[in-house]
């Protein structure tokens, strides 16, 4: 197996889209964390030239990831990356054998990237209101099957991967009542949400944070940049942590 490693930042919930997938498949990697405020010289002429996490490089020699050798291929996109680790680990059971579930997976994933996260970012980066995000849960539960505790049923997918990151996310800034949105709207959210009209989602979003991959890829460590990273929004620089 070719050497991977992942350059990464624990705040960004893209980037815990493709730890959460290497988790799932017990995946060997070096990772290095990206200062989002400080980001290294190196890092967009050697590994990704949008500056972004998060990145992969894969193959080439065992060098430090602070020296990024010319002979890995680089890649980047978190979507990519983690049906890329799907791939690569088949054996990690990610993506859908059966070709109508695999679009329902790839289907979920386009209503998580097109609806959930623009709603994410419109409550807690610009403080626009929740109301898209309730929209959007209640989208989501009705496309959740009948049965199965994942978005697939009984199988953990890519497709659970995509959200898990910003519903942590989403979850620990309205509970702490960080983000653009005015004091108190936090807490009136996670009241909304946690209601019996969202209760398919709720629940599904309970699984998802209960995974050992989640847990083991968002601890206090993390929550703690964060808070810090959310803040930060107050100067109008979190947004562009969130490309």
């Amino acid at each position: 197996m070719s050497s991977i490693t992942l350059y990464t930042a624990k705040a960004c919930p893209y980037a815990h889209r493709v730890e959460i997938a290497l988790a799932e498949a017990k995946a060997e990697f070096k990772a290095y964390q990206i200062d989002l405020r400080n980001k290294p010289e190196w890092y967009a002429p050697e590994v990704n030239l949008a500056s972004k996490v998060p990145a992969i490089a894969y193959g080439g020699p065992d060098v430090p990831p602070e020296n990024p050798s010319p002979e890995s291929v680089k890649l980047v996109e978190s979507l990519v990356l983690v049906e890329f680790v799907a791939s690569l680990f088949p054996e990690a059971n990610l993506i859908p054998k059966d070709l109508v579930l695999r679009a329902q997976t790839r289907f979920f994933i386009e209503v998580v990237s097109s609806k959930f996260v623009p709603a994410f970012k419109k409550f807690l980066v610009r403080g626009e209101g929740y109301e898209d995000l309730l929209t959007c849960a209640e989208t989501i539960q009705n496309i959740l099957p009948a049965t199965g505790s994942y978005a697939m049923g009984n199988q953990y997918t890519i497709a659970d991967i995509a959200i898990t990151p910003f519903i942590a996310r989403l979850k620990i800034a309205s509970a702490n009542e960080i983000g653009k949105f005015p004091f108190g709207q936090g807490s009136e959210f996670l009241s909304v949400l946690t209601g019996e009209r969202y209760a398919k989602f709720h629940a599904y979003a309970a699984r998802l944070l209960d995974r050992q991959s989640h847990q083991a890829t968002f601890n206090p460590e993390h929550q703690s940049c964060l808070c810090d990273a959310i803040c930060s929004s107050i100067a109008g620089k979190f947004e562009s942590m969130l490309q």
